[in-house]
């Protein structure tokens, strides 16, 4: 299915233990949040949060994503996306490569687990797919009222909700075309993204810290940050 939907769901990844570990891991930096900063636009934590190191080298999740990229793999990014109910923030149709081409190379390389915190749901605000999109790059244009600041049109005839139970994942391509309403609904949707790449991709941002060798070795002469400097 990831090779011809561009996508593919799990009904589990964590131990039940870990994911209940990062859960309330979670809420607690959800709790920390300054005063005025949207949950949406908690982005690459890790980078000063290293004990979520743990769950983004868990040996399962570098199993799941070993299966579709390979055993030589780079941690790249992560992402909590949380959706408050009741005025949660849509994401408009996009390609993560698009946002990507000028920090990895080829950006379309890339996938992304995108853990489910609670269940993600039709009325919540869940994920959309646009099955085959990945094949080809999408035509962006700039909305400055979305959340990105650009996006692509579809045929949303052809979108998917992609419904995940608590714990679940979906993964995708970084080249699938997907987004996300707004949460009007009375429940909460989080989940965290977790981004890899195979480590023949190109780390296009020298002397930054960014990446990380998560499994096997490097093929493309990039330097990895120290999870101990994180």
């Amino acid at each position: 299915m990831f090779q011809t939907d561009g996508y593919e769901t799990h009904s589990s990844v964590l131990a039940p233990a870990k994911f209940e570990a990062l859960a309330a891991h979670f809420e607690a930096k959800l709790a920390a949040l300054p005063e005025g900063q949207r949950p949406e636009h908690m982005d690459v934590p890790h980078l000063t949060d290293p004990a979520l190191f743990e769950w983004l080298l868990d040996p399962d999740v570098l199993d799941l994503v070993e299966s579709l990229i390979g055993p030589d793999i780079a941690l790249f990014s992560s992402h909590f996306i949380c959706k408050p109910a009741g005025d949660g923030k849509p994401v408009p149709w996009h390609q993560d490569a698009h946002f990507w081409r000028d920090t990895i190379s080829p950006a379309g390389d890339a996938i992304t687990v995108w853990l489910a915190i609670d269940p993600s749901t039709v009325e919540n605000g869940c994920l959309r797919v646009i099955p085959g999109s990945h094949l080809a790059p999408a035509e962006h244009v700039r909305n400055a009222d979305s959340f990105f600041n650009q996006e692509t049109s579809v045929d949303e005839s052809k979108a998917v909700d992609v419904e995940l139970e608590r714990g679940a994942c979906s993964i995708h391509s970084a080249m699938l075309v997907h987004g996300s309403p707004p949460n009007r609904s009375t429940s909460r949707r989080c989940g965290y993204t977790m981004r890899y790449m195979p480590t023949t991709v190109r780390f296009l941002k020298t002397g930054e810290r960014g990446i990380y060798l998560a499994r096997g070795r490097d093929h493309a002469g990039n330097t990895y940050s120290s999870i101990d400097s994180s």
